[in-house]
């Protein structure tokens, strides 16, 4: 009876009614490391360089640092560390510090890193007056000031623009043996409250290494604001903290959390870009534990000496950061930019880039928690045919398991799921159901035998299976650090032990933050014990980690080996699709994220846009919001804007909570279900468009959904906007995100290069000239295609993309002043990875006066489609064509063409070329 009445509790805490606690969630001052090294302000940096114990090899410079006691008449060398300074491909530096023969190993974040980084060579060019100076291949500089330790990174032309420590922030706390000490009466003197142990409400976390936290000052001159260090709920441009707290990077699962906030929820990316006229630069904080991150922007003008110490010399431009972290060691890389794009790359290059996702995954996804039974999710899907919405994904939330164990079903209401998935996949559709890495705690469930039989589980401080508390009450939880667990769960995903799946079921790994709904900040206690490879000699402490030493990492884990299991499942053949809540560092390679559990308010519309251009510049361009919101009922006029505002994000999926009235599309007024279908409707126009994008973020690593700033990086006005935004170089999308909006403010960028952006309903040209006040109605959000591109849609009303394959595309070409436009386009089966065997179209358009060709960038890459140009729309012609003539293989057809002088707009008319084959279309005069 004790257990069922905590769920409910806790039900009842999930429900919204209670809103967010802060008193469940700590702030800097409850977090003991944030209160000690915020405090710490010396006037002078104890770390000094050794220049004398200088070694370069390759792409790889070392020497000692001390740390050294200023108060002593011979500055007494209290601890020594190593400093390395690596030189990487694509302008970027690497900065590490550790102890020399620490105590105990400091962890490493694992899983962040695509690929062991790419040398490249360093010298050593200069070394004087107490400086040396190292130069990679690019011509970047890094100049390492002896005493104190400073470290300065020089951009192209010699313009410092980062430096490390120039506000004598740096602090490593050593790494020391637990010792009782005494007085002088033989009295014990109590520790330091904090060092040994620290308590947050009734629970304690026993730190058996003690402190070891870290923290370092990075400064970025010339910089006019900082962007980054998702996940939390306010700007892009992040704000100045030092009146109040920092961002927190700790990834926790905050139920209705809070808008406008620099509190930690799901995700916890520690990148962190610097933008201003001059430059772009960036550094990634390679580090996996609890992290606070202060901010101060000189022009804030409420910059304090708590951050800044430095005699800034008049600057006006520019900005002081301040990393703090619970554990770990110092392991920084620097991107030496110097454009927006250029910083995006260098981190992707490092992280990595999303692979292409299957094609479905882009389109429109319906979810609930929770669809009942098989005959709720087959009234769903026949409804979307009956009310003509196109949809792709049916999903199924916890309520599908026998209760709650995972790769099981409700033999009740889920008594086919074979068939159930049959049914879908006729239609071309999909299943999407949840996998959580709680594992229920029962006797004779099958995971949770073999787990607890082989150890598979985190240990608690004790070295005993933790147990806490998640949706099936008592629960443990999978230790993905132990590559025999992981193997074990990523074999739980094959068919023949998950019965009733096939490879159209893919998979939501939710709660893994790891969620613990009695835990410290319902998440996992710091002193639960991981795996770790086992060393001869080594015991005790030193022969795990602690979660202190992974969290942010965890959810990392978890759906790494989920991605290993759906490939596994199916000989590697096809693509898994996989939704994860906790981010870290390196998602992007496995999952798409969502911004978590939102509610039916405007604000959380609003905010649902910087949150995803956080997440894109982080490297994880795969980001929606719940349309509609989580919590709550969205009425008509707000689930409108929702989905006209999910259409244009990357993942776009409708979800709401148990306990909310049901809103399926065709369960509001005729007129609203009406605007859903259209907004539907125009996000399966731009499927190939849409999966075009994704195809070249693979490629590049930049990001799908772009700040302005990024294509307009010397246009002040753009750096802080964060209400629009662009998708890849060619779509503007300003969201309309307020109740009873008959207009709204939309930024025009290029003024300087006279671009022109054309309404993508109208073709109305309107020239780059800042901000523009555009009427709008209920039926439309401003989205305009940029001049000089031209973008394929498909326009034939299908209820799946998978039945839109073979269907013909319509060429939009936007003109620019110099009537020309460029696009492309990618094709393959949507499914497999037969792409990777040259299976598959990457093509470019490019139009002229006298000419459109289609032409293939790699021409020994094909593949079948049967996809044809059903018409072509050239917008913005001045003066048209008298004839126009396609060449294709050995055929040439003369080709119909239809003028409307209202808008300017050239009409092509069934010139019939297929895709499969290069073609061009030649115009006269």
């Amino acid at each position: 009876m004790k257990s069922l009445c905590l769920i409910l509790v806790v039900l009842l805490a999930l429900s919204g009614s209670f809103g967010v606690d802060r008193n469940n969630f700590k702030s800097c001052d409850q977090s003991g490391f944030c209160k000690r090294l915020r405090a710490f302000k010396p006037e002078r940096s104890q770390y000094v360089a050794d220049f004398s114990t200088q070694m370069l090899h390759d792409n790889m410079f070392f020497l000692d640092v001390n740390m050294v006691d200023l108060e002593s008449e011979k500055r007494t060398v209290l601890f020594r560390y190593v400093l390395k300074v690596s030189g990487l491909v694509d302008n970027t530096f690497r900065v590490e510090m550790e102890e020399v023969n620490p105590l105990y190993p400091r962890y490493i974040t694992l899983l962040a890193l695509k690929d062991s980084p790419i040398g490249d060579n360093l010298k050593v060019i200069s070394k004087k007056d107490g400086k040396l100076t190292l130069a990679n291949t690019k011509g970047h500089r890094v100049v390492i000031t002896a005493d104190p330790l400073k470290i300065e990174f020089l951009d192209k032309n010699g313009e410092v623009a980062v430096v490390f420590n120039e506000n004598s922030l740096m602090h490593v706390e050593p790494l020391v043996t637990k010792q009782e000490r005494t007085d002088e009466n033989g009295e014990i003197i109590p520790e330091e409250e904090g060092t040994w142990g620290e308590n947050f409400k009734s629970h304690h976390d026993s730190k058996p290494r003690g402190n070891e936290a870290i923290s370092l000052d990075i400064g970025f001159p010339d910089a006019d604001h900082v962007y980054g260090i998702p996940e939390h709920t306010d700007k892009l441009a992040l704000a100045t903290t030092t009146s109040g707290e920092p961002y927190r990077l700790y990834n926790l699962d905050v139920f209705e959390y809070e808008l406008d906030s620099r509190m930690a929820i799901y995700g916890a990316v520690p990148v962190l870009y610097a933008h201003g006229l001059k430059r772009t630069v960036g550094v990634f904080w390679h580090n996996s534990a609890e992290t606070w991150v202060d901010v101060a922007n000189i022009a804030d003008g409420t910059v304090v000496s708590s951050l800044v110490n430095l005699v800034t010399g008049g600057q006006k431009r520019r900005v002081d950061t301040r990393f703090m972290s619970e554990s770990g060691l110092i392991d920084v890389f620097i991107f030496m930019g110097d454009s927006p794009s250029d910083v995006f790359r260098q981190y992707t290059r490092l992280t990595g880039a999303a692979p292409i996702p299957p094609k479905f995954s882009l389109a429109y996804h319906q979810c609930r928690w929770n669809y009942v039974d098989e005959a709720d999710v087959r009234g769903v899907d026949d409804n979307f045919d009956t009310h003509d919405i196109p949809a792709d994904v049916i999903w199924l939330d916890i309520e599908y398991t026998d209760r709650k164990k995972y790769f099981t079903w409700d033999v009740e209401k889920f008594p086919h799921p074979a068939q159930m998935v049959a049914n879908l996949t006729a239609k071309g559709r999909k299943l999407v159901v949840i996998i959580d890495p709680h594992i229920k705690r029962e006797a004779g469930y099958f995971l949770h035998e073999d787990a607890t039989e082989k150890g598979y589980y985190v240990k608690d401080k004790d070295g005993k299976d933790y147990e806490g508390w998640c949706w099936p009450g008592s629960s443990s939880y999978l230790d993905f650090f132990n590559p025999e667990a992981t193997r074990y769960y990523s074999e739980r995903y094959k068919f023949e032990n998950f019965p009733g799946t096939n490879k159209d079921v893919h998979i939501w790994n939710d709660m893994n933050e790891p969620s613990v709904f009695n835990g410290p900040e319902i998440t996992m206690p710091k002193d639960c014990r991981h795996w770790k490879e086992p060393q001869e000699g080594v015991e005790g402490i030193a022969s795990y980690w602690e979660h202190r030493h992974i969290h942010n990492e965890y959810g990392l884990w978890n759906i790494r080996a989920t991605h290993q299991g759906m490939l596994d499942r199916s000989d590697k053949k096809y693509r898994p699709f996989i939704l994860t809540r906790s981010a870290f560092a390196g998602t992007q390679r496995y999952a798409a994220v969502w911004t978590g559990d939102n509610a039916a308010e405007w604000g959380f519309l609003a905010a649902s846009v910087p949150m995803c251009l956080s997440l894109g510049i982080a490297g994880i361009s795969f980001c929606g919001s719940d349309v509609g919101g989580f919590f709550k009922y969205p009425e008509a006029e707000l689930m409108t804007r929702w989905y006209q505002a999910g259409a244009f994000q990357p993942f776009f999926r409708a979800h709401s909570h148990i306990e909310t009235k049901r809103r399926e599309p065709w369960l509001y007024e005729p007129a609203t279900t009406a605007l859903i279908r259209d907004a539907n409707r125009r996000r399966y126009a731009l499927i190939d468009f849409w999966y075009t994008l994704f195809y070249e973020h693979s490629r590049d690593g930049l990001p799908v959904m772009r700040p302005l700033f990024q294509e307009f990086p010397k246009e002040e006005a753009t750096f802080t906007i964060d209400d629009q935004y662009l998708l890849g170089d060619k779509l503007l999308v300003r969201p309309v995100v307020t109740a009873a909006a008959t207009s709204v403010q939309v930024y025009f960028p290029g003024g300087d290069t006279n671009t022109l952006w054309y309404d993508v309903d109208s073709y109305q040209p309107r020239v780059a000239n800042g901000y523009a006040n555009i009427d709008v109605n209920i039926a439309k959000i401003p989205v305009y295609q940029r001049g000089g591109s031209i973008i394929p849609r498909k326009e034939r009303v299908r209820r799946s993309s998978q039945l839109m394959a073979d269907d013909p595309y319509t060429l939009v070409v936007t003109l620019d002043a110099n009537n020309t436009a460029t696009g492309s386009l990618y094709i393959d089966d949507g499914e497999t990875y037969e792409y990777k065997k040259k299976k598959y179209i990457y093509a470019k358009f490019s139009y002229t006066t006298e000419e459109m060709t289609y032409t293939f960038v790699n021409d020994k890459a094909t593949y079948p489609t049967l996809s044809w140009v059903e018409r072509i729309v050239i917008a913005g012609i001045k003066v048209p064509p008298k004839t126009a003539k396609l060449h294709q293989g050995d055929k040439q057809v003369a080709l119909q063409m239809t003028l409307h002088r209202g808008n300017d707009v050239l009409v092509v008319r069934k010139p019939a070329a297929t895709m499969a084959q290069p073609w061009k279309i030649t115009f006269s005069y």
